[in-house]
């Protein structure tokens, strides 16, 4: 049965016509008309029919409605125009300056974090998902309380940040709000002590952990079914994943690794939600390798590097861990741009160019993984009985055989492994 506050969110947000607006203060290194691109994509996500973008520059940042009187009415007089409910603004507000924004531009209006989140409401699919992006709305929500919110005791889809019962929440309990934040960190913890001991479990059998990560929409999702012959979400669609998957896959010389596709990132991305995706990001934290899949297409693809790289600066990343760098998407780009991406990509050692589409360049991501990772290898001599067949064939799941010789009840072994393999080997009869 659909609740009222449903119907009222899916009135508002199901589309809703939408001005975006992207404050140029100059600060940014991506031209305006990207940035009104990003954001645009980001509120056509969920479902919201953008129908102007205004890229406004900004001289001096208003602390009462961040962009100047002049300005606003010029946006006023377009939101009227365009006879639009929503507008979305490329930037951080404050609970003031959204209450000001308001009034002024008569539309409901949110800010960049508030637009994310509501994004994050709509897509998440586990138990989990739901619970990390609860406890990021409410952490976003208990500063302003002009949002609009229903009694948080009662369960209910989505956050509301379009819709809702309107303003009759206003007086809401902040203590309500505390207590249920506590109550979601208290379950967070306990989902983190799983992953961890499914880590730890991971980490005696023990397995290679591969973690994609990127920006949003660069084809990670794509890219980890080309890899496993999975069927995780993969859209052309921003944060189309939200919740981590694990795969086993067999690579050269190693007989199991767990490949892990994460959530997208973005530029500016809220804080509340790296705090409250901790459990799920220390998948990346704890991965053996990294591989950050650049949409190598995009006019932005520079820019969206280093916003990655500082995400994963942000949630604790060693600098040390070995990475690779997958340009993807190789078939959007014409004939003279691709063969001078392949060229480059051929310079570098770190650098694997292809198309998780249509699979063009997936196998020597494959082999550059594995040399990483096998990189560290030993090679061993080992004896064993010809008779047996079991230790044969673990060397062979374990490790790279190079040579085998059999001399009447003996056979002689030279493969290459890793040290901790080849320390199990050795404690397998005890």
């Amino acid at each position: 049965m659909t609740t009222g506050f449903e119907r009222d969110r899916d009135d508002v947000a199901r589309g809703a016509k939408a001005v975006v607006v992207y404050p140029d203060t100059g600060a940014s290194s991506r031209d305006a008309d990207a940035r009104l691109a990003e954001t645009a994509g980001l509120a056509m996500a969920i479902h919201v029919e953008v129908v102007d973008r205004v890229a406004v520059k900004v001289r001096a940042l208003q602390p009462s409605t961040l962009i100047g009187k002049g300005q606003l009415e010029s946006l006023a007089a377009t939101v009227q125009m365009a006879e639009a409910e929503l507008v979305v603004f490329d930037a951080s507000l404050t609970p003031v300056q959204q209450r000001n924004l308001e009034k002024a531009l008569s539309a409901k209006v949110i800010d960049r974090t508030g637009l994310i989140l509501e994004i994050f409401g709509e897509r998440a699919a586990t138990a989990e998902g739901r619970l990390q992006v609860e406890l990021a709305h409410l952490d976003y929500q208990a500063g302003r309380l002009v949002r609009s919110w229903t009694h948080l005791e009662r369960q209910r889809g989505g956050f509301g940040f379009l819709g809702g019962p309107g303003e009759t929440q206003i007086e809401a309990d902040r203590r309500l709000i505390r207590d249920r934040m506590a109550r979601l960190k208290k379950e967070l913890e306990q989902v983190s002590r799983t992953r961890g001991l499914h880590r730890d479990r991971r980490q005696r059998a023990p397995w290679p952990v591969i973690a994609l990560v990127g920006y949003t929409n660069a084809g990670k999702s794509t890219l980890f079914n080309r890899m496993t012959g999975a069927d995780v979400m993969a859209e052309d669609l921003l944060f189309a994943t939200l919740d981590p998957t694990l795969r086993q896959i067999a690579l050269p010389g190693i007989d199991k690794a767990i490949l892990s596709d994460t959530v997208g990132f973005v530029s500016e991305l809220p804080t509340q939600l790296v705090a409250a995706f901790k459990a799920t990001l220390e998948e990346v934290v704890s991965a053996d390798l990294l591989i950050h899949v650049r949409d190598i297409a995009h006019p932005d693809s520079i820019a969206q590097k280093d916003d990655v790289e500082a995400v994963l600066r942000d949630i604790g990343v060693d600098a040390s861990v070995p990475r690779i760098e997958a340009w993807n998407k190789l078939d959007l780009l014409d004939e003279d741009e691709r063969t001078e991406m392949l060229g480059e990509a051929e310079r570098r050692e770190d650098v694997v160019a292809l198309s998780a589409l249509t699979g063009d360049g997936v196998a020597g991501l494959l082999d550059t993984v594995a040399a990483l990772l096998t990189v560290t290898h030993r090679r061993y001599v080992i004896t064993l009985d010809a008779a047996d067949g079991a230790a044969a064939a673990w060397l062979h799941a374990h490790g790279e055989v190079s040579s085998q010789e059999i001399d009447g009840d003996t056979a002689v072994y030279e493969v290459r492994m890793a040290e901790r393999d080849y320390e199990r080997f050795c404690q397998r009869g005890e």
